[in-house]
């Protein structure tokens, strides 16, 4: 298959992966003191962190490759009408949920690593989570109903039923391991939606098999 442009851009989902894995490993390294297991990710980028600067430069490529990797998606599932009009709708979902993602927490970083949420900037931090982790999992639900009904898309519905089980494991984790081992169930939450983007970006780069949907 002759790839267009857009579908090279798919490639752009997996350097976004590459990147926030890069400043998830290696930022801690500017960060004394920080107990990965123990800390969320989120300390690494907080205001007042060490590790604000590395992190920046690590995962520079992670927000706008993401976006560009889901929003290209979106466009070419949208005109060659790929798979069913439930598919579609889990990948749109699944798009916001970036956007809402990429923006919120850019506006609303942490002030400070590892304290209480008390401020505005704060609130609104839990408040932009509030908003993605349901739009997460609806759109991975989605996703997977779609690929039950649909075998061109089955490998797509098992990677979204991977990144709902690992958003499961972190949300359910975080409560129930003790608070020394909260940054390795919060992990596989933040890791779970990054990881799909990559698999719907290594779709795009395949070109879905570009089989339309029977209307």
């Amino acid at each position: 298959m002759n790839k267009k442009l857009i579908n090279w851009i798919g490639l752009a989902g997996i350097l976004s992966f590459i990147s926030y894995t890069a400043a998830v490993v290696f930022s801690p390294m500017a960060f004394p003191g920080y107990k990965w297991m123990e800390q969320a990710v989120s300390d690494l980028s907080a205001e007042s962190a060490p590790s604000r600067v590395l992190w920046e430069r690590l995962s520079a490529f992670y927000g706008v490759g993401g976006m560009v990797c889901i929003t290209c998606v979106a466009v070419f599932i949208s005109e060659n009408k790929i798979s069913s009009k439930l598919f579609r709708l889990g990948v749109y979902l699944f798009a916001i949920m970036n956007l809402i993602s990429n923006v919120g927490y850019k506006m609303f970083s942490l002030s400070d690593s590892g304290k209480e949420i008390e401020s505005f900037q704060e609130v609104m931090h839990m408040v932009v989570t509030i908003a993605v982790v349901p739009l997460s999992i609806v759109s991975l639900v989605i996703i997977i109903i779609a690929g039950c009904k649909d075998k061109q898309i089955r490998g797509i519905g098992i990677w979204a039923a991977v990144a709902l089980v690992m958003m499961f494991i972190g949300a359910i984790g975080t409560i129930a391991v003790p608070p020394e081992y909260f940054g390795i169930v919060e992990r596989f939450s933040v890791f779970a939606a990054v990881g799909f983007n990559a698999v719907l970006g290594w779709y795009l780069f395949k070109g879905f098999e570009r089989r339309k949907a029977d209307e």
